[in-house]
């Protein structure tokens, strides 16, 4: 038979122990709570450089910056799973929406973007990663000329540099840049890159088991 102090040392370990694990399954419970943010509705495509079928039943939107060195990330680490595992079977597209956080520079190459994209739409993905792929370490260097873009852009027979260069000296597709920003404006992005699933916004961008997660819960609804 066990002591008065044996039993009270069992009863209080027993205590600790229910106290401890009720808090790691409160907190697991919050934190899956708050790796994904539910909005109100997908952001309109129409319009937006779209890579994949037109009628996959997932929609993918990055909320991207050419001078954020996360969305460069992102593109090398998380874009390349992606289009493996959902763009190329035809069961998810991916949107590409411009965020201006960095000024200029941003603008410039936002600009210089939807210019491919309206006069070579077939190159707009690769002139999209070439581009990133000329961002330099320094978060805050200058790097986003037209020089550059021309640069970058004479890699590619499709483009036109002559229009690419006039549409960067008249902002001729400010139009759709500006579309853009109404759209960061009205889902409230606060960060680059920003990765939202029909609706769903991903906390984490670069927690490709919870992207995929949700990519899998949003087809198994389509079905």
């Amino acid at each position: 038979m066990k002591s008065g102090k044996g039993m009270k040392l069992v009863v209080l370990l027993t205590i600790v122990v229910f106290v401890v694990v009720a808090a790691v399954v409160i907190i697991n419970n919050n934190k899956d709570d708050t790796t994904t943010t539910k909005t109100a509705n997908q952001p309109s495509i129409e319009g937006q450089p779209t890579l994949g079928d037109k009628d996959a039943p997932v929609t993918v939107t990055e909320f991207g910056d050419f001078k954020c060195p996360s969305c460069k990330a992102w593109g090398e680490m998380v874009y390349p799973q992606l289009v493996k595992d959902y763009i190329n079977p035809g069961k998810v597209k991916l949107s590409f929406i411009n965020v201006l956080f960095h000024g200029e520079e941003s603008t410039l190459a936002s600009i210089a973007a939807e210019s491919v994209y309206e006069q070579a739409p077939d190159s707009y993905w690769d002139f999209h990663k070439a581009l990133f792929d000329e961002q330099p370490e320094g978060h805050d260097t200058l790097w986003v000329t037209p020089e550059k873009v021309l640069e970058v852009a004479k890699a590619f027979p499709e483009i036109d540099l002559k229009t690419l260069e006039k549409d960067m000296e008249s902002q001729s597709t400010m139009d759709q840049v500006n579309i853009d920003e109404e759209l960061v404006k009205e889902y409230n992005i606060q960060l680059t890159p920003t990765i939202m699933i029909n609706g769903t916004i991903i906390e984490d961008p670069f927690d490709y088991e919870k992207i995929k997660e949700v990519i899998e819960e949003e087809m198994e609804g389509k079905e």
